[in-house]
């Protein structure tokens, strides 16, 4: 939770009547200190930089957050000194391994890229 206490703030007006007669008031107000912003899911926010980036980063009541996720919710701001981060976080979240699946998916593919060169070039082509 973050607590967000209302501002008060008093100034005086300095008017006259209808007989040039200076009349004082004060006046009074309360206002919450809120600025309109939105919020992403790091799927929504890949492919995009923001001025402005504050994140969080903490375990999730459905699960932990891949390395995947972490990378997108942190590269994407304009720097380093553009994000902040919402609350403290588990540094063991930087040390989980990559999903298995993902990585025998990634060696098919490096595969497949092998494959491809090699026909290419069987063709006489070059790489350019």
């Amino acid at each position: 939770m973050i607590l967000v206490e209302p501002l008060t703030k008093s100034i005086q007006i300095h008017l006259r009547d209808d007989k040039g007669l200076e009349i004082k008031r004060s006046v009074k107000w309360h206002q919450l200190p809120i600025t309109a912003t939105y919020a992403f899911t790091d799927y929504c926010l890949q492919g995009q930089t923001l001025q402005n980036v504050i994140t969080d980063i903490a375990s999730l009541p459905t699960g932990g957050l891949s390395l995947f996720n972490l990378y997108v919710a942190l590269s994407r701001s304009r720097g380093q000194l553009s994000i902040r981060l919402l609350r403290d976080f588990d540094t063991k979240v930087f040390q989980a391994l990559h999903c298995v699946e993902l990585l025998v998916e990634d060696e098919c593919l490096m595969g497949l890229d092998r494959m491809t060169k090699q026909w290419w070039q069987g063709m006489g082509r070059s790489r350019n």
